[in-house]
């Protein structure tokens, strides 16, 4: 399956940042990047059970925009364990979502705000049960 997103992982836990163009998903993949996290694919990603990884020819590319397109260190593959939808949050306390063809959690982060890397290290955690939320977007 192929997606217009950005992935980037930790080890072998990727996110998948999803969002229309200038949503902020390339730009949100450089801060991650800056912040610890691995590219593993930037605009078009191929995800076959559950593992995300760059489209073939396309291995480490990131777009800076305002600044054209750089090859960096890449993680090759990674699994998929949340979807994160850029854009602003309708809700203060969501409740629980599951991005209805990958199976993970999905949670909409505004990309621009200076907390985004934050917010997505959380809710990756709390994904890969590190961490447990205790009311909103994960609890049960």
């Amino acid at each position: 399956m192929r997606f217009h997103a950005s992935c980037i992982a930790v080890g072998y836990d990727a996110v998948l940042l999803l969002g229309p163009s200038g949503a902020g998903k390339s730009d949100l993949s450089l801060r991650l990047i800056d912040a610890g996290f691995w590219l593993v694919a930037d605009d078009q990603v191929l995800i076959e059970a559950g593992v995300a990884q760059p489209i073939p020819g396309f291995e480490g590319l990131l777009e800076v925009r305002g600044m054209g397109i750089f090859r960096l260190p890449c993680a090759g593959a990674a699994r998929v364990k949340l979807a994160v939808q850029l854009g602003e949050p309708a809700e203060r306390l969501p409740s629980p979502a599951i991005h209805p063809q990958l199976a993970v959690p999905l949670v909409s982060i505004n990309a621009h705000h200076a907390s985004a890397v934050a917010r997505v290290k959380l809710a990756l955690d709390e994904a890969c049960g590190r961490i447990i939320r205790h009311d909103g977007a994960f609890a049960a």
